[in-house]
């Protein structure tokens, strides 16, 4: 594996990705913990200590620049809301299908859209949090000092948009995706020191502590392999003479994806939920705790949640698969080569077919990805383990992204001829790669 990772440093052009991957994270580390002007950090930490639920996912998704309110309090939220809106209405609106799918323009300007429907998402979501804050006593300023606070949290969160994109073009690996991860990993050193505390200090149950750490190896182990599984959809070529030389005859298989989407159904699940629970504060705290979990509060108020997470987490790997994934140009590239699945007829019958296995082999991706998420809170809530966060959507992303990302390094290795990262360690890992 080092050797694979020093072969991936001989390669100039994958050196510059890996080293300007390395530069963006530290720089959306360093703008983590610059402070918002007139905004009380101590009280900030006060409201976010041992506040669990859906401050403790905020705080995931920001990098931990929420709990102290930098200039990235909001993180990617508003871009990524901003990506669900433009995708849902690219599927509505058939101009805007067209358009993406028409030429290199017509992309630009959908991404230019949500661009500018990030900058809005940002606008909303920092008046919302200031007017929280307000509420809470964290922020006490006039009306032109929560202008200075709105302006300074959107042009942050303008920031890590771009950030994120230019990591997407430049680096290794999705940008956005790598900017939670970031932020979720670079709190593994502080959770594990304040486990510690709290275990000297008698306030958590080693035990439970072990246990919920077994629970995580269990989780990445499940997360794992939902991200490799496939659905193995085999395919005879028929055989073609061109000339003195016999073509086609063999067999191979069509590797449908148990869990198409990755980690973007968490994602954009955990985005949208938390783009609720911002306003449903302003409401009322109790209707705020229907759309997050939380260890002490009512069992209808969790049942709520966990209905509302698995709709959504459910949903968009439905969507997104559809986006991403189309089984006429399958069919239809199988058609012009001679291909055929056993038993059906080539053209829109193999369509069909393909998209119905891949409904549902999607369906049970999704649920199961929802139950992963969702478990490890539920376990922690029952060992009554406080203060220590790491959840099961935290461990999908964490994994989902790792993954991602060392499958793009591992292409640009085979590419050049070189063994692969996991390849080279051996095991079943590297062997699924090769599939």
């Amino acid at each position: 594996m080092f050797g694979s990772l020093g072969d991936a440093f001989r390669l100039p052009d994958l050196k510059r990705r890996i080293l300007f991957t390395i530069g963006a994270l530290f720089i959306f580390r360093l703008g983590a913990h610059i402070p918002t002007p007139g905004i009380d950090s101590q009280a900030m930490s006060e409201l976010f200590r041992g506040g669990g639920g859906i401050l403790d996912l905020l705080n995931i998704f920001s990098g931990g620049a929420l709990g102290r309110f930098s200039i990235f309090a909001l993180g990617v939220a508003p871009y990524i809301n901003s990506s669900i809106v433009m995708q849902l209405l690219v599927v509505i609106f058939p101009y805007l299908e067209k358009l993406q799918k028409d030429n290199e323009e017509g992309r630009k300007k959908i991404i230019q859209w949500t661009r500018y429907g990030a900058i809005l998402f940002a606008v909303i979501q920092a008046i919302g949090m200031t007017t929280w804050l307000g509420s809470v006593g964290v922020f006490s300023g006039a009306f032109f000092d929560a202008i200075i606070v709105v302006v300074t949290v959107t042009a942050g969160s303008v920031a890590v948009m771009w950030l994120g994109e230019e990591l997407s073009d430049h680096g290794v690996g999705n940008g956005i995706s790598l900017l939670i991860f970031a932020g979720i990993v670079a709190r593994i050193p502080g959770a594990i020191g304040q486990s510690w505390n709290l275990i000297r200090a008698g306030s958590m149950n080693i035990l439970a502590l072990l246990f919920a750490l077994i629970l995580m190896v269990v989780v990445v182990a499940g997360c794992i392999l939902l991200q490799e599984g496939q659905r193995r959809l085999p395919v005879q070529y028929a055989k073609r003479v061109v000339g003195n030389k016999v073509y086609g005859g063999q067999s191979t298989f069509i590797p449908l994806k148990v869990n198409q989407s990755g980690v973007i159904p968490i994602i954009f699940a955990g985005s949208i939920t938390m783009f609720f629970v911002m306003f449903a504060r302003m409401i009322s705290e109790q209707f705020a705790n229907y759309f997050q979990f939380t260890p002490n509060g009512t069992w209808y108020q969790n049942l709520v949640y966990c209905i509302v997470s698995t709709a959504l987490v459910v949903f968009f790997s439905y969507f997104y698969t559809a986006v991403v994934f189309n089984p006429d140009d399958i069919a239809n590239n199988m058609k012009k080569y001679g291909g055929f699945i056993l038993g059906i007829r080539p053209g829109k019958p193999t369509s069909d077919y393909i998209a119905k296995v891949m409904e549902r082999v999607t369906l049970g991706g999704a649920v199961a990805l929802a139950v992963l998420a969702l478990l490890p809170n539920f376990m922690s809530g029952a060992m009554g383990i406080r203060g220590f966060y790491f959840g099961g959507t935290a461990v999908l992303i964490v994994v989902g992204v790792a993954l991602d990302t060392v499958h793009q390094v591992e292409a640009q290795l085979l590419m050049r001829h070189y063994d692969g990262i996991l390849k080279k360690s051996g095991g079943k890992s590297g062997s699924l790669l090769r599939m």
